[in-house]
């Protein structure tokens, strides 16, 4: 095809997808104008292309800006919060990131957010339409767009809605010292279709191509070692391998640190998650919902920052269901998305006064009892800790109040890298894991440990915390401690994804690695375990113990040497230590009496 024809087509497709999209917006209801492909130049000269959806009328008006490396067509097919602004009287500026779709440069997955997202909140606030107050939302990757800006404090930035994203590179590339393989199918489906079109690669072009095909090739993406030697990926993603070159402890990764950096950030806040979302989502809306209001009470300022925690996996559309994953919560489960973080903008933005001027800052979704309560902190004041202590009796373990007196009471588990526990369940959200306690076929790198049946309903709210003592015939291995839901019918649902409740023994210390010192007993903590759940009466709380959880996250080789440069591997034994010397419990907040609602 020759460059006439190509600009031509190009011409022709621009000027069909102006005229749908205005005949969409006006079957809304809206009288809504569109300039699509607007150019947006960055600092470094490198343009950006953004869809502007703006009222009719004389403004200006504030505006919203959603920045997405999936593609602003698809964002504005995919979702309505767009069109719902417009009609509350907002500009909504719908960016694709740097190197996706319509924006040239090079994508380097996140590490130009901060930069460019602070040119383009400036950019909108400068144009004639806009009244100078810039606010952001998006979920995933659209919300970590903006605490990356907000970073970098773009004067015009007054509120943003960040919804289901991280706290840490630590606790986001890697989870408490572990690789995080998850990065391999988002790759994989979500970026490197698009980046073979860009780059002029073969292979699959089209994500929904991709999204059929990863099963195919998963096994053999995920079981590659080293990690860094992977053939797969390079050319559509080197920052990926970037990534490997870099473990959790190097100061490289504080480009994206948002922890103990909350005084940078001005604007008001909304944290938004899930209780099965991807592990980073509780735990990065707890962490900056506390993080920002420390560093809001230290200088004298209203915090101005919400937390919103549901029962639901990661995405908008499970915020609009009430099923996740095999268990119905019931009808108050769901929430309207767009009003929500559209309410919040509107009292922050617009000053429109409403909810979030009057309401408690805490709105959380206690599971079980399947209810929302409000809290003006959390975790919620009224939990009181009770301590659930590790113990065994013959071939049976338990969770006891008691402690246990024996001398030399200890559970051991044999664990083979080539041969892990593996998650039956293809998708995040609670699914019952009663077949991982099959008494018939008891697996030697497995233990159970359950409550007898609760005598009354335990409502929980809060980080679980769970402290092993642990030693190993081996230099490092990884510690996972997974609390599930067991009900009388003998079906056991997880109370959270994976990721929170693992910690590579030798991060233990939270710095540079420190390998094990074989036979030697080692305190190990994860300390958020995140849940609001309500265990009815006649349930047991069940802890298990493993070495590995596959394939959620990367192999410990159990040498002592890292997965990305290794792969060797060996078999470890493991001890779980619970005597009258080595305190193994884990220590549960539970509510002194019902929250009010």
């Amino acid at each position: 095809m020759n460059d006439t024809l190509r600009e031509w087509r190009l011409r022709a497709w621009l000027v069909a997808a102006a005229i749908a999209a205005f005949a969409t917006l006006s079957a809304q209801g809206a009288a809504v104008r569109t300039d699509n492909n607007v150019a947006v130049r960055m600092r470094d000269g490198v343009v950006l292309r953004a869809d502007v959806y703006r009222p009719e009328g004389v403004g200006p008006f504030p505006v919203l800006v959603y920045r997405t490396p999936y593609g602003k067509h698809d964002a504005a097919q995919d979702y309505h919060t767009h069109l719902e602004a417009v009609k509350r009287g907002y500009v909504v500026v719908l960016q694709d990131v740097r190197g996706r779709y319509a924006s040239d440069g090079i994508f380097t997955a996140y590490r130009n957010e901060g930069a460019d997202g602070y040119d383009t909140i400036e950019w909108a606030a400068r144009q004639p339409w806009s009244n100078g107050k810039v606010g952001t939302y998006g979920l995933s990757y659209p919300g970590a767009v903006q605490w990356l800006a907000a970073m970098e404090q773009p004067p015009h930035l007054v509120a943003m809605g960040p919804a289901m994203t991280f706290s840490s590179p630590r606790n986001f590339f890697y989870m408490n010292g572990v690789f995080d393989l998850s990065w391999l199918p988002w790759i994989y489906v979500n970026v490197a279709p698009d980046a073979r079109v860009r780059l002029g690669l073969p292979g699959i072009r089209d994500s929904s191509e991709a999204a059929k095909a990863w099963p195919q090739v998963a096994q053999e993406y995920r079981s590659f070692l080293p990690l860094r030697d992977m053939p797969h990926l390079r050319a559509e993603a080197p920052y990926y391998f970037e990534w490997l070159a870099h473990p959790p402890e190097d100061a490289w990764w504080n480009w994206a640190e948002l922890r103990g950096r909350y005084s940078r950030v001005s604007a008001a806040v909304l944290n938004l998650s899930g209780w099965y979302d991807e592990a980073y989502g509780p735990e990065g809306a707890v962490t900056n919902f506390n993080g920002l209001r420390q560093a809001r009470a230290s200088s004298g300022q209203a915090a101005r920052t919400h937390l919103m925690l549901g029962p639901w996996a990661h995405g908008v559309a499970s915020t609009e269901a009430r099923l996740t994953g095999d268990v119905d919560f019931g009808p108050s489960a769901a929430i309207d998305y767009d009003d929500v973080v559209l309410d919040f903008l509107d009292h922050y933005v617009r000053g429109v006064d409403n909810e979030f001027a009057r309401a408690p800052p805490v709105r959380h979704f206690m599971m079980g009892a399947n209810e929302w309560h409000e809290e003006s902190q959390w975790p919620p004041a009224a939990a009181k800790t009770v301590t659930l202590y590790l113990a065994a009796q013959g071939n049976t373990r338990r969770l006891d109040t008691r402690r246990s007196a024996g001398e030399s009471a200890r559970s051991e588990l044999l664990a083979d890298p080539r041969d892990p526990v593996s998650d039956p369940h293809d998708e995040f959200g609670p699914h019952d894991y009663s077949q991982l306690h099959e008494r018939s076929r008891p697996r030697q790198d497995l233990l159970t440990f359950d409550t007898e049946p609760l005598e009354h309903d335990w409502p929980i709210s809060g980080a679980i915390a769970a402290e092993v003592s642990v030693s190993c015939d081996c230099r490092d291995f990884d510690l996972w401690v997974r609390l599930l839901d067991v009900r009388p019918d003998g079906r056991a649902f997880n109370l959270m994804s994976p990721g929170n409740d693992v910690l590579r023994a030798s991060y233990r210390a939270g710095g540079a690695r420190q390998l094990l010192e074989p036979g030697r007993a080692y305190q190990l903590r994860l300390p958020n375990l995140y849940t609001s759940i309500r265990l009815a009466k006649g349930h047991r709380l069940r802890a298990q113990i493993s070495a590995s959880f596959a394939p959620h996250l990367s192999r410990n080789l159990q040498t002592g040497e890292s997965e990305v440069s290794g792969s060797e591997s060996r078999t470890a034994r493991i001890t779980v230590h619970h005597d009258a010397t080595h305190v193994s419990q884990l220590l549960v907040p539970v509510l002194k009496e019902p929250l009010r609602h």
